[in-house]
């Protein structure tokens, strides 16, 4: 990988997850394998511990858990977290969707379309995925879904 290249994934990491969130997921050049479309534009980005992250066309990352974990090590609560307890925590951590009657808190500045960490109460991740409801208001919904899981962490 290029250092221009790393450099771009970096920034746009830090544009999508605000400061701090390209040093977070990407730690250096040396310890990425970056895969490219036929087009040469980066696609998938893993290292030792996993896929970190897929870039999209859009020029969005979508978390894997590797990223996740990277995320939540590096930034305090409540940053892009959504809590759930123990009830729901065995179906979120197969993968299955977190709905927002178990939602306890969530991020306040989350909003629909943002990549999420469901995290158990406790402090541990169980999935990543997107968020289909504002974090302002995650927990007082008694109905719907509040985050669709792209990746539960199956122990």
């Amino acid at each position: 990988m290029s250092d221009d290249e790393f450099r771009g994934l970096r920034r746009a990491a830090d544009y999508q997850f605000g400061g701090g969130g390209g040093t977070a997921l990407f730690a250096g050049p040396d310890a990425l394998d970056v895969t490219h479309t036929s087009s040469g534009r980066p696609r998938q980005v893993h290292a030792t511990d996993g896929r970190i992250a897929t870039y999209g066309a859009d020029g969005r990352f979508r978390l894997g858990l590797a990223g996740g974990t990277r995320l939540l090590d590096a930034f305090d609560t409540p940053r892009h977290r959504v809590v759930v307890g123990d009830e729901s925590e065995p179906f979120i951590r197969e993968g299955r969707n977190a709905f927002a009657k178990f939602v306890q808190s969530a991020d306040p500045t989350l909003r629909p379309g943002d990549e999420a960490l469901v995290v158990h109460e406790d402090g541990s991740l169980l999935a990543v995925g997107r968020a289909e409801l504002p974090g302002s208001g995650m927990d007082d919904f008694e109905t719907g879904m509040a985050v669709k899981v792209r990746q539960g962490a199956t122990d």
